[in-house]
């Protein structure tokens, strides 16, 4: 008669059962990485059937085969649970004579097991959740060898699926701050507006040291504008971006906001900063506040890097049916063969600044996000113009 392995104990298989659906991949399909895992398993102990095998609570699930041709089976006649009572391998060189598989139905019936060698998979805690086999209908030994190449190959199997639920428990945490920061960040903008407007009101009728006051109070309201906008873009454009609603908006108005609160950085530098509309209004399918957060950080690029006397002017325009938003300075420009480098996170211009360059890599991972396309034209010493593309309306 047919001896199943014996029980675990309730707690244990709780725990184990736990562990193995926390990997999420129970029936996932077929993929390379362990489809390669068991044929090498074939390959190096020549034998013609080799499984990656989980033990589910009632069944035995294959994640990758050699020679089986089937994704499942049963536990009635599993052999690989006798592997999670030997704590890491078990060889049977001849299952007829052992009396644990000598009535197995596996064995004395169809495909007639002769041989089975199995190492196990194990969790970091310990935990069994199946095992990297190989079977033969005529009895045989594995070298030493072999048996150890089985046992590195079980260990790789765990390597993968523990990468992947760190991964993905990576993922949960950078979508939920994402989700936190994006939600701040829409709030934050309220107040800010009012912050602008109060100060845009107080300088009507204000004396002149009054006013030196006022400028002041708005450059740090538009560096803390810009900065958090920045951690947003910083904190969301890696693992786990939550994509942002989009609504159709006239973009007309946001470049005329955006060219206001950098006028008097301008201003200070002699440079001319002006918003123009070819078309208004100018419809296009975004999200204002990452739109302008975008505008921000490419004109206060343009307005640091152009010299006094140059000019920054930002133009919303149609093209092929498409709002087009342009940002043209007559800067010091940038080789076009290290535009792309510009676009990286801490990477700057040759202008003396201080501060970590992430102005123009928060352009682009806010551009990915508002699905708008850039262009970039610029030559050394000629000045720079970068195309905002955006959905249509």
């Amino acid at each position: 008669m047919h001896q199943p392995a014996p029980a675990l104990s309730e707690h244990i298989e709780s725990r184990r059962l736990a562990s193995l659906h926390a990997y999420c991949i129970l029936d996932t399909p077929t993929e390379p990485v362990f489809d390669d895992i068991s044929r090498i398993a074939s390959t190096v102990c020549q034998t013609p059937i080799a499984v990656v095998n989980l033990i589910d609570a009632d069944r035995q699930w294959f994640k990758a085969e050699v020679g089986l041709g089937v994704r499942q089976a049963s536990m009635d006649a599993s052999i690989c649970t006798h592997v999670f009572l030997e704590h890491d391998y078990l060889e049977i060189p001849d299952t007829t004579q052992d009396p644990r598989f000598a009535c197995n139905p596996l064995v004395v019936g169809e495909p007639g097991y002769r041989f089975y060698a199995g190492a196990l998979l194990k969790t970091p805690d310990g935990l069994p959740i199946g095992t990297v086999c190989v079977l033969d209908t005529r009895p045989r030994r594995l070298t030493p060898e072999q048996a150890d190449t089985l046992r590195a190959l079980a260990r790789q199997v765990m390597a993968q699926l523990e990468l992947r639920r760190l991964l993905a428990e990576a993922h949960a945490v950078s979508a939920q701050r994402a989700r936190v920061l994006a939600s701040a960040g829409h709030d934050l903008q309220i107040p800010l507006r009012a912050a602008f407007y109060a100060i845009h009101r107080a300088r009507a009728g204000a004396r002149e040291e009054q006013i030196a006051r006022l400028d002041h109070a708005e450059q740090e309201l538009n560096a803390i504008q810009q900065k958090f906008g920045e951690l947003i873009a910083s904190a969301t454009g890696r693992g786990g971006f939550v994509p942002p609603s989009l609504d159709v908006a006239d973009v007309a108005p946001m470049l005329d906001q955006v060219a206001a609160s950098w006028q008097r950085a301008a201003t200070r530098k002699a440079v001319t900063l002006t918003a123009r509309h070819e078309q208004s209004p100018c419809l296009a399918c975004t999200h204002a506040g990452l739109l302008e957060t975008l505008l921000g950080n490419l004109v206060s690029n343009a307005v640091k890097y152009t010299p006094s006397g140059g000019r920054v002017d930002l133009v919303c325009r149609y093209e092929h049916g498409l709002a087009c938003i342009d940002v043209i300075d007559t800067g010091v420009g940038m080789d076009p063969a290290r535009v792309d480098r510009y676009f990286e996170a801490f990477q700057q211009g040759d202008a003396q600044s201080e501060g970590l360059g992430l102005g123009l890599w928060i352009v682009r991972q806010t551009a990915e996000a508002l699905a708008a396309d850039l262009d970039v034209a610029s030559s050394p010493g000629e000045g720079t113009r970068i195309t905002v593309r955006l959905p249509p309306g």
